[in-house]
């Protein structure tokens, strides 16, 4: 169980002799909680896990609050953890924080070594108004350009962030992991029951769930069942407009929203599904990909940001973020042709065998950190 964040520093101390500025040890930043099911707060998690199972020392301080929009005492309780890290010190922070710290970062920039940890670059969100957008803009670029390293977790990311003003040279990518799963043999979509469609994601404006009920508004003469899997808390208004739309016409019964569950839970609905859907807008990567990948389901996803490279050749099928038909079309096509959704979920678990694990990539975070350290 991970602890508050004093008491874990005082006890890593410990283990690295009091050493503060041990050449293998960081302080992580970390915005919230981060067991909310996320991919970026899972990624956060397993990279710590790995990298201390690798012999380094990470002091993880959660930052109270609300973020990307901290208001003047999150900010202020943020700078006093700040200034309480010792000069020299190695500091990761994720790209939530990070990016809407900036006088925190300029004014401890002289003193600290900071990493930037940019998963989706705050001004890319969906749904912003120009005038938030364009804060968020100012706000990250002047941060990200204070940073001695910027990592990513993939290389559509470093585009965007070399458009805010960070040379490509202080960039490094290093995508998520994946862990290993039992595959189930012989995967197809079923014959005589209802396709069992699987989307997890949290449900905000990006990741395209109101697409993904319009494709299949014009499916309704094939038998199919969408599980949505993922947090509905993030934007209550959209997920209750979802859910009333999800209640109307050929949709009707059809749809389930589970929300937000654990791991085992999480499992369970990759074990039962027959295909995986993600209609995202924009990613940074997609983890939930190689998640579906890891299970051997046939993917049907976007080209948007990332997922244009993060789907495995051969493992599903891709069409143009926010366009429903093609969508619906691309769904229609694995639901009615056996033969093609079999070849996919072959190519699906093919693929698996190829996914890095944490611990790998894990070993290339830790190689960027002994570069700036």
């Amino acid at each position: 169980m991970w602890r508050g964040p004093h008491l874990r520093a005082t006890c890593r101390r410990k283990l690295d002799n009091g050493n503060p500025l041990s050449k293998r040890r960081i302080s992580f930043l970390v915005p919230g909680d981060w067991n909310t099911p996320t991919g970026g707060y899972t990624y956060d998690r397993r990279m710590v896990q790995s990298l201390e199972d690798g012999g380094w020392v990470v002091d993880v301080y959660h930052l109270p609050g609300a973020w990307p929009y901290p208001d003047t005492g999150v900010l202020s309780a943020t700078a006093a953890i700040v200034a309480s890290l010792p000069d020299g010190a190695l500091v990761v922070a994720d790209g939530l924080a990070f990016g809407a710290m900036a006088a925190v970062v300029k004014k401890h920039t002289p003193r600290l070594r900071w990493v930037a940890l940019v998963h989706h670059p705050l001004h890319l969100e969906t749904g912003l108004d120009e005038t938030t957008r364009e804060q968020l803009l100012v706000g990250e670029s002047s941060a990200l350009q204070s940073a001695a390293q910027v990592v990513v977790t993939s290389h559509s990311t470093v585009l965007d962030v070399v458009a805010m003003g960070v040379p490509k040279a202080h960039i490094a990518v290093v995508e998520p992991g994946t862990d290993p799963q039992a595959l189930r043999a012989g995967r197809s979509v079923r014959d005589s029951t209802a396709v069992r469609l699987l989307c997890v994601a949290t449900v905000t404006p990006r990741k395209g769930h109101a697409v993904l009920l319009q494709a299949l508004d014009g499916l309704g003469h094939l038998p199919w069942e969408l599980h949505n899997v993922g947090s509905l808390d993030r934007d209550p208004a959209l997920a209750s407009r979802l859910q009333a739309m999800s209640e109307e016409g050929v949709l009707a019964g059809r749809v389930c929203w589970h929300g937000a569950v654990d791991d085992e839970a999480l499992q369970a609905h990759y074990a039962q599904a027959d295909l995986f859907v993600l209609p995202s807008l924009h990613e940074g990567f997609g983890m939930v990909v190689n998640e579906a990948v890891a299970h051997g389901l046939p993917v049907v996803t976007t080209t948007a940001g990332a997922l244009a490279h993060t789907l495995p050749p051969g493992a599903g099928l891709q069409v143009p973020a926010g366009n429903a038909a093609a969508l619906r079309d691309a769904l229609g096509r694995l639901m009615t042709e056996p033969d093609l959704c079999a070849q996919l979920s072959a190519g699906a678990q093919a693929a698996a065998q190829k996914l890095p694990g944490w611990n790998h990539q894990a070993s290339i975070l830790a190689d960027v950190l002994e570069g700036v350290a």
